[in-house]
């Protein structure tokens, strides 16, 4: 893609990379967009809006402003796009691309290159993803799943110690630890003893706090930030510590033993690309593993996590689900890859859960070249703008008048068949969409199945569904009550497989 020449200059994200164009440079007609109103000099549209809450902020005015609008604050200005038309035409990839922009790219002084955080012009993505996409071929697959299933099966026994005891389950935080043990060992081959323990592992609080901090580096303006965040500046330093610390120690014992088994670890450090026999540098293997490492448990624990919420509050979609799952896998205690993808209305579940709440919330995509969006709105080369998924999730226009509701029949084939391409996209759009997709929904998949097959589940009649924002999204304080159903079979067992010798965090006295 050519670069863009641009004066230098700062965003909400820091230094501002060669080739960036800030909203406010590369649309030239941003008056015919609306914003909200009683937009303030200097300030922009901050009134009424919640720093911890930006994401559900800018769906509320999605609602009363339309498919297209723009907010300022401090002096710099964004536009936001909802309507499935407008995102359809920006999935063009000849003439859009990924834009690396707000929180995502706050995260490059952990991540770097790495797949997610990679500008398009870096080599080292391309690089990665051509060496790691056979990581998630069908024959990979298949291989990840009887530790996918030796994961499970801990969460199992966990949440029947847990009903035994009478408890309610904390939902985000143990679909956390099920998708952080998952990725470890199968990507890796480390355990984190995350069952084990009685509070997060101190990786998983490093990752929110890094999250959590890019995110709130958006809400204030960046030549304040180093007074306004100065003790989070310092936290965030410390986490970031941690996890390239955890991260080191791991990679240093995979190199010590050279016990991985073609996963893809191994693969980050053996394999050469096919065309030009190049290698990942030692830096870049420490990004992709914290990107994989990340990327690859928090978005899936969030989706398990709205998913449990959903079916415990449609109880006949439940029991329609668990019927699907007693039939297809019968009394077989371990189900095989193949039977997984035979849940067809168990992933209906997942991807309506998706739909109204897909847990990367949104994308940004930039213009390739001088254009107009949508026939109406002209966009310079670099101009970019950020596709509010949840809210094409719920365009009328393509779900409905009745968007708002949790229906999983949406999803099935003949209704799939008629909606236009580019309306559902919770894993991205284009070239740079999610390698791990296909991983992360077999993985979903399987672990619903399970617990469907094994549990009831019992909603809180006053809890009201309120959701956190860290990049990502998860329901907050969500906790259910299990019933153990009677034609449960007997708990998943599967032959264990090596991990890290010590089976904990490879990183010793540090935060544990």
């Amino acid at each position: 893609m050519a670069e863009t020449v641009t004066q230098p200059g700062t965003g909400p994200q820091g230094p501002l990379p060669k080739g960036f164009r800030g909203a406010e440079q590369g649309w030239p007609e941003l008056r015919r967009i609306p914003h909200p109103p009683r937009r303030l000099p200097l300030l922009g549209d901050i009134l009424g809006v919640n720093p911890r809450t930006p994401l559900q902020d800018s769906m509320r005015l999605a609602g009363e402003l339309g498919p297209i609008f723009r907010r300022k604050a401090f002096g710099n200005e964004f536009v936001f796009v909802c309507g499935a038309a407008l995102a359809a035409d920006m999935a063009d990839e000849s003439r859009f691309a990924k834009h690396v922009g707000l929180g995502v790219a706050n995260l490059r002084p952990i991540a770097g290159d790495g797949l997610f955080t990679a500008y398009n012009h870096e080599p080292n993505w391309q690089l990665a993803h051509d060496v790691l996409a056979p990581g998630f071929s069908r024959e990979a697959m298949e291989g990840y799943h009887a530790m996918m299933l030796s994961v499970a099966g801990r969460l199992t026994d966990h949440w029947d110690r847990e009903q035994a005891a009478g408890r309610w389950v904390d939902v985000p935080g143990d679909m956390t630890k099920l998708t952080l043990e998952t990725i470890a060992r199968t990507g890796f081959g480390h355990d984190f003893g995350s069952f084990e323990r009685d509070r997060p592992h101190p990786f998983v609080t490093a990752m929110i706090g890094t999250l959590t901090y890019a995110q709130r580096l958006n809400s204030v303006p960046s030549p304040l930030a180093p007074l306004m965040l100065r003790q989070a500046s310092r936290r965030n330093t410390a986490d970031i510590d941690y996890i390239n610390r955890t991260v080191d120690d791991l990679v240093a014992e995979r190199r010590r033993t050279g016990r991985g088994e073609g996963d893809l670890l191994d693969r980050m450090l053996e394999t050469a690309h096919p065309e030009t026999g190049e290698r990942l540098s030692a830096e870049n293997v420490r990004r992709q593993v914290i990107t994989f490492l990340v990327a690859g448990h928090e978005t899936t624990s969030g989706a398990l996590s709205f998913a449990l919420h959903f079916l415990s509050r449609h109880p006949e979609i439940a029991a329609r689900a668990a019927a699907e799952v007693d039939r297809v896998w019968g009394d077989a205690p371990a189900p095989g890859y193949e039977q997984v993808a035979k849940l067809r209305y168990v992933r209906r579940v997942l991807d309506e859960s998706l739909r109204l709440w897909p847990t990367a919330p949104a994308f940004a995509r930039e213009a390739v070249e001088d254009t107009v969006l949508g026939g109406e709105y002209p966009m310079r080369r670099g101009g970019w703008a950020l596709v509010l998924t949840p809210m094409l999730h719920r365009d009328p226009e393509v779900w409905g008048p009745d968007a708002e509701s949790f229906d999983p029949d949406r999803f099935e084939a003949k209704a799939a068949r008629g909606r236009a391409p580019h309306t559902f996209k919770p894993f991205g759009t284009g070239a740079r969409a999610c390698i791990g997709r296909q991983f992360a929904l077999h993985e979903a998949t399987l672990v619903l199945g399970l617990l469907l097959r094994r549990y009831d589940f019992g909603a809180d009649p006053d809890y009201r569904l309120r959701v956190t924002e860290r990049l990502t999204i998860m329901p907050e304080n969500l906790r259910l009550r299990l019933d153990r159903r009677s034609s449960a079979p007997a708990p998943v067992t599967v032959p264990d497989t090596p991990v890290s010798e010590g089976g904990g965090c490879p990183v010793h006295g540090v935060g544990d």
